[in-house]
């Protein structure tokens, strides 16, 4: 038997453990824009939307609560990881793993040439690491598994942010650890500006840029998060968005920016809107595309995201529900009162994408079963292959089974060639750059890979994106060599 899978899978199976109480920390939600949000003592969590749950309206829309929207700040100070009790919405309290005291923790948002100078703060009892999702960093900048730090110590990051505009974001990524500690609540967005984005007069901050972290939870009968690990991936029986439960948001009749990440462990959402409108998309994980594109829905899995405009400017004193079609839950109510605003005009061209072309050699990648890579389980201190910078390579990502595998790699953006079987197509949300793309059952999925980046040195990680596929082994450690 090999014994680093035997680990892993009682790592694995272990549900989350019952922390000191000298840890449990108070918070009063300062994310939370509506100053009038109960602070009520912990009550039962409502159900998902529609199964007769609605936790009053705690200043949201009708019998939905205020839609939270976390924090904004430079990332600099400090990133204390710790439990907290926080508000998801009207006075419902619970337990779960924060940054900051803040779910999801406070969004980072920087310009190009900026440095992130945070001090990660581990106030768990298991080792943590957080990993900057979708930056170009240095390996000891990244959040590697091998970094990963004991409970009381700390992790000093140090880099410039050097990048497109985009909206990337943070995670923990201890090995073993990494889905429990994302279910229980640790994540939280990273806003990348930069001169090419600003040109075009999109909404830039609140209120019509408005960042939304998806995802799925399960509570106690407490109403704390729980964590409940199956080895096909955690799926949550209650939605969440930005950490609200049954949200909703007041808006104008305007044109909204909405930048959309599914934070999920293994849920693959099919959004849409309740009107049949279609999203305008403009860009994806690696930022902007080449050009806007109508689409009247968007399949995302776990770590993807979308850069969306809704125009609901012809929509004053209606409802517009943003929805998932795959699981049937209403996410976010958009209560759209008079006020109209033509804010934007909404570009057609946006930024040029400039063609990968293969140059160097071909890497094959098996995603077998839930816990091996070309047949091999994750081995933290081995690197499996070295690619050298400024070749572009074709990567081919298929599978053996026990798909979807969102693949994700570390320390580049890559360009999405082709799918062949399964679905057979390529997506809209799939053009330009990418870091994550979906992998299902009987497909095969090529992509063009460049490791360019001045900053990118020593090793990184391609892995599957469903946390517990990725903490029972499926990664692999290559280097990144001049």
């Amino acid at each position: 038997m090999d014994t680093r899978f035997s680990l892993s899978r009682r790592r694995f199976m272990r549900t989350a453990g019952v922390l000191g109480a000298g840890l449990l920390v108070s918070c009063t939600d300062e994310a939370v824009l509506d100053p009038a949000s109960p602070t009520n003592a912990k009550g039962g969590i409502p159900g998902p939307p529609g199964g007769g749950g609605g936790g009053g309206d705690g200043g949201g829309t009708g019998t939905r609560n205020a839609l939270k929207i976390p924090s904004a700040q430079a990332p600099t100070g400090s990133l204390k990881v710790a439990p907290s009790s926080v508000d998801l919405g009207g006075g419902q309290l619970s337990t779960v793993w924060a940054y900051n005291d803040q779910f999801p923790g406070p969004t980072l948002v920087a310009s190009q040439g900026d440095a992130n100078t945070l001090q990660l703060v581990n106030g768990l009892a298991q080792d943590t690491i957080t990993h900057w999702h979708g930056m170009l960093v240095d390996d000891v900048n990244d959040g590697h598994p091998r970094h990963a730090i004991a409970p009381g110590g700390t992790f000093s990051y140090n880099y410039q942010v050097n990048q497109r505009a985009t909206l990337n974001w943070y995670h923990p990524h201890p090995h073993e650890l990494t889905g429990e500690q994302v279910a229980m609540g640790l994540a939280g967005a990273f806003i990348i500006r930069d001169t090419v984005e600003s040109g075009l007069g999109l909404p830039a901050g609140l209120p019509y840029e408005v960042p939304l972290i998806i995802r799925d939870a399960s509570f106690d009968k407490n109403g704390d998060m729980q964590y409940k690990p199956r080895s096909g991936g955690f799926e949550g029986d209650t939605p969440l968005v930005n950490g609200t439960l049954d949200a909703g948001h007041a808006v104008d009749a305007a044109v909204y920016r909405f930048r959309i990440l599914n934070g999920s462990n293994a849920r693959i959402y099919r959004l849409a809107l309740s009107n049949g409108d279609p999203f305008t998309l403009i860009g994806n994980d690696g930022g902007l595309l080449a050009a806007s594109t109508p689409v009247s829905e968007i399949v995302l899995s776990p770590a993807e995201r979308v850069d969306v405009l809704v125009d609901l400017t012809g929509r004053a004193g209606s409802k517009v529900m943003l929805r998932d079609l795959n699981a049937g839950w209403d996410l976010l109510e958009l209560a759209v009162n008079d006020t109209v605003v033509n804010n934007m005009t909404i570009p057609g061209t946006l930024d040029a994408i400039v063609p990968l072309s293969q140059d160097g050699t071909t890497r094959e990648f098996s995603f077998d079963g839930m816990s091996k890579i070309n047949g091999k389980v994750y081995d933290m201190y081995a690197s499996e292959f070295t690619v050298k910078k400024g070749v572009t390579e074709r990567w081919r990502f298929t599978t053996k089974g026990n798909a979807p595998h969102p693949v994700h790699v570390h320390g580049a953006y890559f360009q999405v060639l082709s799918r062949t079987g399964g679905r057979g197509q390529l997506f809209p949300w799939e053009a330009g750059w990418k870091d994550t793309v979906l992998l299902e059952d009987g497909e095969e999925v090529d992509v063009l890979i460049r490791f360019d980046h001045s900053a990118v040195r020593g090793i990184y990680l391609i892995h599957c994106h469903k946390l517990e596929h990725e903490d029972m082994g499926m990664m692999a450690n290559f280097t990144v060599a001049p």
